[in-house]
């Protein structure tokens, strides 16, 4: 997706499209969302919807390649 498409995309993702903004399949998202290296999701009605620049925050703070990732007690998003 390039930079004029990203500004097309709501600020609220589903789980799939959440999944397809940061770029991984929706289980190994979930897996994601799960070890708190991902937001969990907002409520809005019945719905479960991620915030895009919450999404934003937690792809920066991911490891790169040949880094140890995170402990999970001091990840962005807490413990769960």
């Amino acid at each position: 997706m390039d930079e004029r498409n990203a500004k097309l995309w709501p600020r609220g993702l589903s789980r799939r499209l959440a999944a397809d903004y940061v770029g991984i399949s929706p289980t190994t998202f979930d897996e994601l969302v799960k070890n708190n290296q991902m937001p969990k999701p907002k409520k809005i009605g019945n719905r479960n919807v991620w915030d895009m620049d919450e999404l934003n925050a937690a792809f920066d703070a991911l490891p790169r390649k040949g880094e140890k990732p995170q402990n999970q007690s001091n990840s962005v998003w807490g413990a769960a």
